[in-house]
């Protein structure tokens, strides 16, 4: 459903994009993006793992919605590390 204008989680997206706070999108949504939480899931999963996975794309959209980073900077870091 990520491809769908009625996306939760790409309506989410967008909002963080044009740079609403994780809690005014979710307030203006009045809707659950459940991939907000799968996010801090992913990562504390990703955190307990032994082998330490590398994963630049969950530890970039982690920054961006639970340390408040700007997700423009996050993802232009992203893409160079990618590259």
């Amino acid at each position: 459903t990520g491809y769908s204008v009625f996306s939760r989680n790409r309506m989410f997206g967008n909002m963080i994009g044009k740079g609403y706070t994780v809690k005014s999108a979710m307030m203006e949504m009045n809707m659950v993006a459940e991939g907000y939480y799968a996010t801090k899931s992913a990562k504390i999963l990703n955190d307990k793992n032994i082998k330490k996975t590398r994963l630049p794309i969950i530890a970039a959209v982690y920054a961006i919605l639970y340390d408040g980073k700007d997700a423009k900077t996050e993802f232009e870091k992203l893409t160079e590390l990618l590259d």
